[in-house]
């Protein structure tokens, strides 16, 4: 299905973009372990890693999602029938659902977009009308506008409302995920 390729492609995408942060956190804290060494202190590298590891964190939870490899205890889920279980995971995707459309519109309000268009992009006119300062917030040391490392919210967001809605077909369809047994005498 359609549905279900899109979901693994942009899970694909997810997990590289996150990998990818992942490096640039670990090159970032290095960096900065080096020039602090050498009492050549660069501050904007702290903050640069901060947003780079939140940004990586919210696109692999997204991918976890798609992949159905969240944190789970499922002891309860492993002692009902495959109906219970189905039940269980119709819950689960149900619920994940319910928060990506609520993060949805949480992110609509929060960088108002229609009104930004209806003020031709003019920030402090954008200001005066919502009294919303997303767009003016800069960050503390890199001196870049805050929202550019928020857009990370509606790109998780979408991602978690396609994985929430391509896992809910593969749930209704009788698809439920077999429990991850792992070996613990290695």
């Amino acid at each position: 299905m359609i549905l279900h390729r899109l979901s693994d492609g942009w899970a694909r995408i997810e997990m590289f973009a996150a990998a990818v942060l992942a490096a640039a956190v670990s090159g970032l804290i290095l960096y900065n372990v080096a020039t602090r060494a050498m009492r050549r202190a660069v501050f904007w590298v702290d903050e640069a890693a901060i947003y780079a590891m939140v940004a990586m964190a919210f696109l692999a939870a997204s991918a976890s999602i798609a992949r159905r490899q969240a944190v789970a205890i499922t002891l309860i889920v492993d002692m009902v029938s495959v109906r219970g279980q189905r039940l269980f995971w119709l819950f689960v995707d149900l619920v994940t659902l319910g928060c990506a459309v609520l993060l949805l519109w949480a992110c609509w309000i929060w960088f108002d977009p229609l009104t930004l268009i209806a003020v031709d992009f003019d920030l402090r006119a954008f200001r005066r009308e919502t009294f919303n300062f997303i767009y003016a917030e800069p960050t503390s040391t890199l001196g870049m506008p805050k929202f550019w490392f928020w857009l990370v919210m509606p790109v998780f967001t979408l991602g978690l409302t396609l994985h929430a809605v391509s896992n809910l077909v593969k749930t209704l369809s009788g698809d439920i995920p077999t429990p991850v047994v792992e070996d613990s005498k290695s």
